[in-house]
């Protein structure tokens, strides 16, 4: 076994395909191929399964890596810390999360902390299916996502299936983003009723667009005008152009997104639980740690109350 062996491995857990992993890698498919075996007959395990769509890790395998990734992270640290020079290899990290703007603020402070002079770190505002995907298979380290009295028992037995805990972060009210020209930004607090003739903005969700996997609360409820939107730049622009409105925490960063957006509470008995994800049987790289702990003291600053 060796950094570089473990380093392919880790490489082709994240895409889910040798011929993708080996060709980011510039390596051949056979050569990475004969590393994986060579692994797999070294441990005495099954690492990956392989189907005619890719592979996919077994549960030893997902251990396997979770292991590999702290061997690696623990090699880079060193390698940072004590050798001079520009041959220090690149630092490797990765989130996933629903559109929140907080977790891109940590993000962007990890990365300035952390990076250094070579880094790949990723970044993916994706559905939540894909949120608990990723970090289950170890392409991300951490996920961000919400429960609610609505989801909470179907996510919670997903995360459960897929070995993940589920830690808060904070409660929020519900809110609504909205074009500051808005109508409805003249509102000191909206209701349902007051939103119905405008289009509601939501996030697509793929193949799984269950209403538990929606990203926004109060998705089973009818709306007459729904656009759904792949990003949240389109989302924010469809909010200003279209007067429309999306259902959120009401956490926004104006440094961020502009000062176009406003968030007004809604007027409903509800709640959203953020919090993030990680895999129970891996311990959490340092980087992890220093990603939430920035990721805490970004959203302590964004939930404290404002003062006159």
């Amino acid at each position: 076994m060796t950094l570089r062996q473990l380093e392919q491995l880790i490489e082709t857990a994240r895409l889910g395909s040798i011929t993708e992993a080996a060709s980011s890698l510039f390596i051949s498919q056979p050569s990475l191929s004969f590393t994986i075996r060579s692994l797999e007959k070294e441990f005495n395990i099954d690492i990956f399964k392989r189907t005619n769509k890719g592979v996919s890790l077994t549960r030893e395998g997902e251990e396997f890596v979770g292991y590999a990734r702290q061997v690696v992270e623990q090699a880079r640290m060193m390698e940072q810390r004590y050798r001079r020079g520009n041959n220090a290899r690149k630092r490797n990290f990765c989130v996933s999360a629903q559109h929140y703007s907080f977790v891109v603020e940590a993000f962007v402070a990890l990365l300035r902390e952390q990076g250094g002079d070579k880094y790949k770190f990723h970044l993916r505002e994706t559905t939540t299916f894909d949120v608990i995907e990723d970090v289950a298979r170890l392409r991300s380290q951490v996920g961000v996502l919400y429960l609610n009295k609505f989801n909470e028992e179907a996510l919670t037995r997903t995360l459960n299936e897929e070995d993940l805990s589920f830690e808060t972060l904070f409660i929020a009210k519900p809110h609504v983003f909205l074009g500051k020209e808005s109508p409805l930004a003249k509102l000191d607090v909206a209701t349902m009723e007051d939103l119905r003739p405008y289009p509601r903005l939501a996030y697509e969700q793929g193949a799984h667009n269950s209403f538990y996997f929606s990203e926004e609360i109060m998705s089973a409820v009818d709306c007459d005008k729904e656009i759904v939107v792949c990003d949240r730049a389109t989302l924010f622009n469809m909010l200003v152009g279209m007067h429309g409105y999306t259902i959120c925490s009401g956490v926004i960063s104006e440094q961020l997104n502009g000062s176009n957006i406003v968030a007004r509470p809604l007027a409903v008995e509800d709640y959203m639980r953020i919090g993030y994800i990680l895999p129970r049987s891996v311990r959490p790289s340092g980087l992890t740690l220093r990603y939430l702990e920035l990721l805490k003291e970004v959203v302590a600053h964004a939930t404290q109350p404002e003062t006159d």
